[in-house]
């Protein structure tokens, strides 16, 4: 089985792995069909993500097929298309109890503290697997991205008829832009790059810009 991995800083190696083992209780056996490439990853290829360590096979915005599921696995089957939650917490954490998963102590995030999705096929926790057959791969590997911007939105918690300022046009500050639209609210963009700006303003219909 194939994969790619991050061997040290500015290198990178294609690698023969075994094949992956049956799923055991709360695991999956799933394939990857979509990765998508952000910041954390490039910053791990550079050697400037301070959590990474080496070797490590990236990949955490993923399109996802389950193969096979463990005996007490109810949340996904076999054939279910899916994304991935890659924040691996305690679930029995104070943190995790109170809803704050990410602040979980010890959390390893696939494909940065823990090897993650850029591979043929691999064992995850099933409970981090979220079924939507309804999607395209290409969609499901986008549904982390838009789920930062929701949460950023939701911490932001804006009432309707103020203004908000989203600084920074990229992935992150498009999938704000996807909920924003959706309030009452005056939304504003700053960046430096015009041509990002253009694509708020022509394919988003946003009305004010700063560069």
């Amino acid at each position: 089985m194939k994969a790619i991995q991050f061997t040290q800083p500015k290198e990178i190696n294609v690698i023969e792995l075994p094949e992956p083992p049956a799923p055991g209780p709360g695991e999956a056996l799933v394939r990857t069909h979509r990765m998508g490439i952000c910041g954390t990853d490039l910053s791990g290829y550079l050697g400037k993500m301070p959590f990474f360590s080496y070797p490590r096979i990236p990949g955490h915005e993923l399109g996802l097929e389950v193969l096979a599921v463990g005996p007490d696995v109810t949340n996904v089957k076999p054939g279910d298309k899916c994304s991935l939650e890659p924040y691996v917490n305690n679930p029995d954490s104070a943190t995790s109890r109170k809803g704050s998963s990410n602040c979980c102590p010890g959390v390893q995030v696939l494909g940065v503290h823990t090897d993650g999705g850029l591979r043929d096929s691999w064992i995850c926790p099933a409970r981090k697997l979220h079924p939507g057959n309804h999607l395209s791969y290409d969609q499901l590997a986008l549904v982390e991205t838009l789920a930062i911007g929701y949460h950023a939105v939701q911490r932001g918690n804006p009432q309707p008829g103020e203004s908000v300022l989203v600084i920074g046009a990229g992935p992150i500050g498009l999938a704000c832009l996807e909920f924003l639209k959706l309030m009452d609210l005056n939304v504003i963009v700053m960046d430096m790059v015009e041509s990002r700006l253009a694509f708020c303003r022509e394919n988003l219909g946003i009305r004010h810009t700063i560069q």
